[in-house]
């Protein structure tokens, strides 16, 4: 009769149980005083009743408020909407620049997305402040600001699709004397639409909340109001502009999910 050979264990089964070990050492000492962010978790347990009374405030909306947040959430649905388009129109071209089967020629693909990693690398918040001084306060700062944005997130998305797709078609293209124009747009193009719209309805999505953050600096929209309440304190106005937001990111949230169930 033949005896069954047991296979040995396999080797590094405590490695994860290790990282996991040195996390939480690592996150221990961040949150010691002197050592990291001096985190005091007994600020909780004094203020709790500060905490509980502005809960209460925010769970009783003031909706006589209603009518003075329609102009402002109305101005950040056109912010969104005027960003993305300008951003999509923008990041379509250069998604192509950026990714290596539609722009073989080094240098160039190198240079944009190094200017790409620099707007990234700047969060929208900066952008709209700096803005903000440099045009004044409004939307347009906002909408420039989104722009920046989109065109940051959408390209390297869009190129990192591009870069994962079967290069096969596009060699046959250039084999059959195609120039890379028209190989970008008879064959990549085609392709690349799905995802596009995809991650442009995404970002979308994005610039409905950005948009609110950014009047916070004078960049228009409901970030305006937000911060006018929030100034005086008046907690049962914010819940209904926050319940106003939640709303119209559901309603985006499940139109976008239907076209891209049949963009699939």
């Amino acid at each position: 009769m033949t005896s069954l050979t047991v296979p040995p264990r396999p080797r590094g089964r405590w490695m994860p149980w290790a990282a996991a070990l040195v996390i939480v050492a690592v996150t221990a000492v961040m949150c010691l005083p002197g050592v990291g962010v001096g985190l005091d978790l007994a600020a909780i347990a004094r203020n709790w009743q500060q905490g509980a009374l502005r809960i209460v405030e925010l769970l009783t909306p003031d909706w006589t408020f209603f009518p003075r947040t329609v102009g402002p959430i109305l101005e950040t649905l056109q912010m969104a909407v005027i960003g993305t388009a300008v951003g999509a129109a923008i990041s379509l071209p250069v998604s192509f620049w950026a990714a290596r089967p539609t722009n073989p020629f080094t240098p160039t693909r190198a240079l944009v997305r190094g200017i790409l990693n620099v707007i990234r690398a700047v969060p929208e918040l900066v952008y709209a402040a700096v803005l903000v001084a440099m045009v004044g306060v409004g939307a347009l700062p906002g909408i420039l600001a989104l722009v920046l944005f989109n065109v940051g997130i959408v390209v390297k998305l869009v190129s990192e699709s591009i870069d994962a797709t079967d290069a096969g078609p596009l060699e046959a293209g250039r084999a059959a004397g195609g120039s890379q124009t028209q190989i970008n747009r008879t064959i990549a193009l085609p392709d690349t639409w799905p995802t596009f719209v995809s991650q442009t309805l995404y970002v979308f999505e994005l610039n409905v909340r950005a948009s609110t953050v950014l009047g916070l600096v004078g960049a228009g929209g409901i970030g305006l109001l937000i911060d006018a309440v929030r100034t005086f304190y008046r907690y049962d106005q914010l819940s209904l502009v926050i319940l106003e937001i939640l709303v119209i990111v559901v309603v985006l949230d499940t139109v976008s999910d239907a076209i891209r169930r049949r963009l699939v």
